[in-house]
Formats: C-alpha cells, sequence, structure tokens
C-alpha cells in the first residue's frame, strides 16, 4: 500500500514532530520556557500564519496544519496525561492534608474572580446572566500551563494546585448549571445532582477497583520485563478512568488524576512515570500548538484595542482577588504576587464554558468569539506572566535587586560565603556546621532560599552575576568563597572576576569534570573539584575495603592518586605554578 504522502494526517504529523525537534532545544538554548516556543510555532504553522498562504503557494501545505480541530483530540489527551502524571506525584495522604487549601482558598479564588468579573462586565452593558456565564468562565486558571511552569510543590506550586484543583473538580458544576440557566432548560439542577451521585458512585468504584487491582496489573507488566506491554497498562489505566468519569457526567481529567493517584500508592510509580513521560510532553506541546492556531490574527489586528483591553482587565481582576486571599490566608507577599500573576490569565475550560453559555443562549455568538480570542490571547501571554511573577516575587522579597538577606552573624571576616546553596551547597553548610565554622548561603533561586531557611539554614536571596553584587557580599573579608551553581561556564565567569577583584581570596569551586576543573584553575580558583573523579575515588575506596584490605593503605593510595589526578588537571590547564592564593587561618572548633 502506497504511503499516502499527501494526506493532511502524514503533514500534520510532520509539522508537530518537526516543531518539537526544533522548539524544544532552540528554547532550551536560549532558557526560555518551551510553551512560548509551541505557542509561536502554532501561530506560524496556523489557519492563519502560513496556512492561509497554502493556495497561493501548494508547497506550504507540507509545513502547516491544514486543520486545527483534526488535531484537537491528540491535545486533550495531552491534558489528560498532565493531570495524570500530577496525580502520580500526589497521595491521599497530601490531599488530606490540602484540603483546607483545595475547598478553602481555592473556592474563595473561583468564586470571588467570577463574582468581581461578573459585576464589572454588568457594568459595561452585559446582561446579568451573559455577566454570570463570562465570569465563571473567564474566573478559570489554565492547569496546561500553570503546572509545567510552577510545579505541584514549593510555595508557589502548592497554592496554584490547590486552587486549579478545586476549578478541575467545579468545573462539570459549573457547565451544568449555566444550562440550567438558559431560556430553554428542562430538568438542568435535577440534572446536577443526578450527575454528581453517578460521579460519585463512579469515582468509589475506581478508587476500590484502582486499590485492588492495578498492583496485580502492572506486576505481571513487570514480570514479562516487556517496556511496551507496561506503556500499554499505564496507557489503557489512563484512559479507562478518564472513560469511566466522562461518561458519569464528571470531568475526564478527575479520572486521569485519581489513576495517578492510585498508581502512586503502588511500587510502579517510577517507572509509570517514566514510561509516560515522553507522550506526555509531545501531547501537551500538541495542546500548545492549537493554542496558537486558534489565533486570528486578522481579528487581533482589527480589534487590537478591545482585545488588550479584555486581557488587561480579566489579567488585573484575577491577580488582585487571588493575591488579596492569598494575603488574608498569611501567605508573604512575594509568594503571593508571584502565584496571583501566574493565575491571571483563563484557562483552556474557558473555551468549553463559553461553548455552554452559547448553547445555553445566555451569550451571544458574537460576544462569545470575542472573548475566546482574550482567551487564546491570555493562554499566550501566561508564561511571561510567570516571568513577570518572578521577578516582582524577587522585588517584593529582597526590596531590591541587590539586597542580600544578612544573618545574625556579623563578623563577615569569620565567615564562609557559600554561592549557590542547591544539595552541594547545603552539604558544605552541614559540614561547616558541624566544625563551628559560621556561614552565609548565598542563592538566585527565591524558592531554594525560602526551603532552606525554613530547615534553619543561614542563606539569603542574591543573583552572584548581577554588577555590584561581589562588593555587596563582602568577599574581600571573607574566610573563603565557595562556589557551587550547576552552571560550568557561569562557575568560570565568576572565579574570574573573584580573582581579578580580589587576588589574596580562597577560592573554592565545584567542577563537573576534569575539563572544567582545568578551566576553573585558569580563572584563578584555589582548588576544583571535578564531581566524577571525587565520585570514582570514593567508589575505588568502597571496592577496596570491602575486598579485606586494610583501611590505611587504602586512603593513603586515594590520597596518592587524587593527587596524581590533581596534577594532571593543573598539566591541562597550562598552570606553571601551584594554584594556591590562600592565606590560611586557625580554625577555632566550638
Amino acid at each position: 500500500m502506497a504511503l499516502p504522502i499527501n494526506s493532511a494526517g502524514f503533514s500534520d504529523a510532520m509539522v508537530v514532530l518537526g516543531a518539537a525537534g526544533v522548539v524544544i532545544p532552540a528554547f532550551a538554548r536560549f532558557r526560555i520556557s518551551p510553551v512560548i516556543g509551541f505557542i509561536l510555532a502554532g501561530v506560524i504553522v496556523g489557519p492563519s500564519g502560513l496556512g492561509a498562504l497554502v493556495d497561493r503557494w501548494p508547497w506550504l501545505f507540507y509545513v502547516t496544519i491544514s486543520d486545527a480541530h483534526a488535531i484537537e483530540p491528540y491535545a486533550e489527551f495531552g491534558i489528560i496525561l498532565l493531570l495524570f502524571s500530577i496525580g502520580l506525584e500526589l497521595s491521599f495522604g497530601r490531599l488530606w492534608a490540602m484540603r483546607r487549601g483545595v475547598f478553602g482558598m481555592g473556592a474563595a479564588e473561583l468564586a470571588g474572580c467570577a463574582l468581581l468579573l461578573g459585576l464589572g462586565l454588568s457594568a459595561v452593558g452585559a446582561s446579568p446572566l451573559a455577566a454570570l456565564g463570562l465570569g465563571a468562565a473567564l474566573a478559570l486558571s489554565s492547569t496546561a500551563l500553570v503546572l509545567p511552569i510552577a510545579g505541584t510543590t514549593g510555595p508557589v506550586g502548592e497554592r496554584a494546585f490547590a486552587m486549579l484543583l478545586f476549578e478541575d473538580l467545579a468545573l462539570v458544576p459549573i457547565i451544568f448549571a449555566l444550562g440550567a440557566l438558559g431560556p430553554q432548560a428542562g430538568e438542568g439542577w435535577s440534572a446536577i445532582g443526578s450527575t454528581l451521585l453517578k460521579g460519585g458512585l463512579t469515582v468509589a468504584a475506581l478508587f476500590v477497583g484502582g486499590r485492588f487491582l492495578l498492583p496485580r496489573l502492572f506486576a505481571q507488566a513487570a514480570r514479562t520485563k516487556n517496556p511496551e506491554l507496561f506503556l500499554a497498562a499505564s496507557l489503557l489505566v489512563v484512559i479507562l478512568a478518564s472513560v469511566a468519569t466522562t461518561a458519569s457526567g464528571l470531568s475526564p481529567i478527575v479520572g486521569a488524576l485519581l489513576a495517578g493517584i492510585l498508581i502512586a500508592e503502588t511500587d510502579y510509580r517510577e517507572e509509570v512515570e517514566l514510561t509516560i513521560q515522553p507522550f506526555q510532553g509531545l501531547a501537551l506541546g500538541l495542546f500548545l500548538l492549537t493554542v496558537g492556531m486558534s489565533l486570528d490574527l486578522a481579528q487581533v489586528a482589527a480589534h487590537w484595542p478591545k482585545l488588550l483591553a479584555g486581557v488587561v482587565g480579566v489579567v488585573a481582576v484575577k491577580t488582585a482577588v487571588t493575591g488579596a486571599l492569598l494575603r488574608v490566608g498569611g501567605t508573604g507577599r512575594g509568594v503571593a504576587t508571584e502565584t496571583a500573576l501566574l493565575m491571571a490569565a483563563p484557562s483552556e475550560t474557558t473555551l468549553i464554558v463559553l461553548s455552554t453559555a452559547t448553547a445555553a443562549r445566555l451569550i451571544a455568538p458574537a460576544d462569545a468569539a470575542f472573548w475566546q480570542l482574550v482567551t487564546a490571547l491570555g493562554l499566550t501571554v501566561t508564561p511571561l506572566l510567570a516571568a513577570a511573577g518572578r521577578l516582582l516575587r524577587r522585588q517584593v522579597e529582597t526590596g531590591s535587586p541587590d539586597e542580600v538577606a544578612q544573618t545574625p552573624d556579623d563578623d563577615c571576616s569569620a565567615r564562609v560565603l557559600i554561592i549557590g546553596f542547591g544539595r552541594v551547597g547545603r552539604l558544605v553548610a552541614q559540614m561547616l556546621d558541624a566544625h563551628g565554622i559560621p556561614y552565609l548561603g548565598v542563592d538566585a533561586d527565591t524558592d531554594t532560599v525560602a526551603a532552606a531557611r525554613a530547615r534553619g539554614y543561614r542563606v539569603g536571596f542574591g543573583d552572584i552575576a548581577r554588577p555590584g553584587m561581589i562588593e555587596h557580599l563582602r568577599c574581600a573579608s571573607a574566610r573563603a568563597v565557595v562556589l557551587t551553581m550547576d552552571d560550568p561556564v557561569q562557575l568560570v565567569r565568576i572565579a574570574a572576576r573573584l580573582r581579578v577583584s580580589h587576588p589574596e581570596l580562597t577560592v573554592l569551586a565545584r567542577a563537573r569534570d576534569p575539563r572544567h576543573a582545568a578551566q576553573l584553575y585558569r580563572a584563578g580558583v584555589t582548588e576544583a573539584v571535578p564531581e566524577t573523579l571525587e565520585s570514582s575515588l570514593q567508589l575505588s575506596e568502597a571496592v577496596l575495603v570491602e575486598l579485606g584490605l586494610a583501611m590505611g593503605p587504602v586512603i593513603a593510595s586515594v590520597h596518592d592518586k587524587r593527587a596524581q589526578l590533581r596534577a594532571k588537571i593543573r598539566e591541562m590547564s597550562a598552570l606553571d605554578r601551584d594554584p594556591l592564593p590562600r592565606t590560611r587561618r586557625p580554625v577555632e572548633e566550638g
């Protein structure tokens, strides 16, 4: 059978895979979220982009998507897989612990945004029912965009996830309520009760059945040692759970989330997560492409002042309501600011609610079309809102870009500065603390700083790459500076700046490998510790000891080998001197 190379399906598949192959590495190289790349790609290859020129240049058929609706089912499957993977990170214990955030803050955020947006729309001429429908639709936030950006852990991720989870649970009641309010509604309210009853029974059946069947299913799949069978079992569970909740009247994402939580309680969570991850990323990229393709550039150009006002109005109202509620709930200003901006844009589910309200004759078709464009634009700017939120959070939490929270230790000459406070930085701090040596950790990630402070570390916010930060930290008077950042290029750059500004300063750095260590020595560090060599030496020591050799000779041989390797690294760096521009100071432990 000949391959139908001129079919729409073939060209669409080629465009999607090509976009994934180009967008992800290109935007990762510039450290830009691939979310923006997929949306822009959708705009370019969609019907209102290059797709509009197919009649003039037929060859564009192979690099554009002719029918945006044809790939929508796959895009929806991407959202289902996203919720499934989120469920894998959860547990029933964590969900129970989140109940106040979900049904307290989540309910207040949705109701508050819907009410204020409805009042605003009513004030500009919308009828009460239309304002209610539009307010409920625009109050929703994008699970598919927010969670990949914020995650489900950390100060921002936990709060955003709690609110999004309530919105997902409330979606079906909102749809039925709007249908019941329409002029042609029949037994709308009784349908809500019936759906909730059937949905509750379905969730209970999935819960009971999943607890007993899933461990046995995945155990059997694991025994075969066949990755394809494991993948098939994982996708089967997701699809069956989504179909079951859809048949009962609930959203398919409820079933996907529940399936993920049930599997998270088994021993196969990690394997399932790794198995579906490639499919989830590609399917979610499809969803983002459809967001870009939904933008009609001609309509945007014709009505941009109104569209801009609509987007700004929705973002402003939702930011104000969400931020105020979080502050009332005791959340810090920085976290509240970032979370509020992240949740400010409309959602992909907004389009569903708008369609329902239009079908129920609550909203005129022309108004629905306008707000669909606003929603598409809002989804497009969500990554930009997230970036603005992170920037504002830094400004709010630090007071100024170069301010670092000070520790009780005011004697700068007695402390060690640890630049970068991730896994390596924390371990260095623990060892310094064990010997009574004061330190100050500095990190450019506010979440890392907040988490470390909560665990009792002496750490503050600061971006060492910013001009003036080295002087602000008073590095010249520090006992030593330890560079532990997980960025090889930045490590070399900062080491060179430190050596130029403070020739006598002791600078120790983490290195990826011997080649990177040689670069650091050339930049002027006192010591560079390659991770790969140290782990190999530790493994060699463990092997020799387990084979019965005496500890003393083993340690001596490891030290000799380390000295040989350091000499080779110095040769690689072309140094004709011992890289030790240090002034040792006696250490008083205690």
